[in-house]
């Protein structure tokens, strides 16, 4: 008899983490398990890529109205969510402002989850062997799915966010495993959370290596071979990935006699920050937004270089998926970059203020030998971590 598997996650639109689910749908044996996926939003580009032997649940109205504006919440009559919400976020604004600190806060994505759970219906009339909250709100797979093991899947540094510690713990602590997607994760959750040890595993990104190479084959006209250097940097437009200062960092590799072209793809409420910050450096035609693409990989195999310039990662999907397509790679270092390459190997890491990434960047680029190297080390690596799914697997064995 088959094991059973329900994954419940937001939705698929473009990010690093909707890929990775990809993945892991492509890497299980389904002769020997059986998987219902529960996505909140029946939405995003990456839709059509779900593999076909997964069950995709019915979109649950209740769940899906969690990302629509309030308003939206009268005219359907939806109150108790709504209601749930509301006190959600002022809930959230009380706590923030009692314990002000200068790191990202979750707390209101966290309330209001918390606040709305009582309206929440059960996902399935089913009882799993594995239930998987693979992304926030982890909160609604442990409570409103029937399952005999609890697994959650953490792909941020929690060392670097600001969060309601009594809240979190009381939801962690009824998941029986919590798999972090770097080793770096991992020990930043043990370190956050060190009562929550023992629960802690860590659990890498798989990626779906055949529908990549197959993606990166496709056209592209935005990256014109003009005799620039093509560096190209993929992510939401939000304060972890730093896009702001992009173009401050380009402006000083131009600066340095370097002719180079920054692209950017994704989107996020970061944009206007970054269309000012490109003004304010004068980089208008050396950092070229080209916005949200459904299939970054022609981008990926175009580019000289591949830059990850975040504040902070859990395991940033965009590196390993330019490694894999053999591409030399830059990262800052984030608390957590020592588990996303090695450094000199297949990668370099270079510091996170904007002058030192500007030197380390300029360095690897008056180099080609060893860009040349590090592609060539890329190509011998296998970055797909498919056989990451016995672990999964062994988390219904326990």
């Amino acid at each position: 008899m088959k094991k059973t598997i329900l994954i419940f996650s937001h939705c698929m639109e473009l990010g690093g983490v909707e890929r990775s689910l990809l993945g892991l749908l492509d890497s299980i044996d389904y002769n020997y398990y059986g998987v219902d996926l529960c996505l909140m939003r029946h939405s995003g580009e990456l839709m059509p890529y779900l593999n076909p032997k997964a069950n995709l649940l019915p979109e649950i109205p209740q769940y899906a109205s969690l990302a629509v504006p309030m308003a939206s919440l009268i005219r359907s009559g939806q109150f108790g969510i709504l209601c749930g919400r509301l006190q959600g976020k002022l809930a959230a604004q009380r706590f923030d402002k009692q314990h002000p600190c200068d790191k990202p806060s979750v707390t209101a994505l966290t309330y209001s989850h918390n606040y709305t759970l009582h309206s929440m219906p059960q996902v399935s009339d089913k009882t799993y062997d594995l239930a998987i909250g693979f992304l926030t709100p982890h909160r609604f797979a442990r409570e409103r799915v029937k399952a005999t093991k609890y697994a959650a899947w953490i792909h941020t540094d929690y060392t670097a966010l600001s969060f309601d510690r009594a809240t979190e713990i009381a939801m962690w602590n009824k998941y029986d495993a919590i798999c972090g997607v770097s080793e770096q994760v991992s020990k930043g959750f043990q370190t956050t959370f060190p009562e929550l040890a023992g629960k802690v595993q860590t659990i890498e990104n798989i990626l779906p290596k055949e529908l990549i190479y197959k993606q990166a084959d496709e056209p592209q006209n935005d990256m014109p071979s003009d005799g620039s250097a093509a560096i190209l940097s993929v992510g939401r437009f939000c304060d972890a990935k730093n896009f702001d200062n992009v173009p401050d960092i380009c402006r000083r590799l131009v600066a340095d006699g370097l002719d180079v072209k920054w692209y950017l793809i994704g989107y996020g409420g970061y944009e206007p920050l970054i269309r000012q910050k490109i003004a304010e450096a004068g980089m208008q035609d050396r950092v070229i937004i080209l916005g949200k693409k459904n299939n970054p990989y022609p981008y990926m195999r175009t580019c000289d270089l591949y830059v990850q310039p975040s504040r902070y990662e859990g395991k940033a999907v965009t590196v390993r998926e330019a490694q894999l397509l053999g591409k030399p790679v830059v990262i800052t270092n984030y608390a957590t970059s020592g588990s996303q390459l090695e450094d000199g190997v297949d990668g370099v890491i270079v510091p996170m203020d904007n002058a030192g990434c500007a030197a380390g960047i300029a360095v690897l680029l008056r180099d080609p030998a060893r860009m040349q190297q590090l592609s060539e080390n890329c190509q011998k690596r296998d970055y797909t971590n498919s056989a990451e799914v016995e672990k999964i697997y062994a988390l219904m064995e326990d």
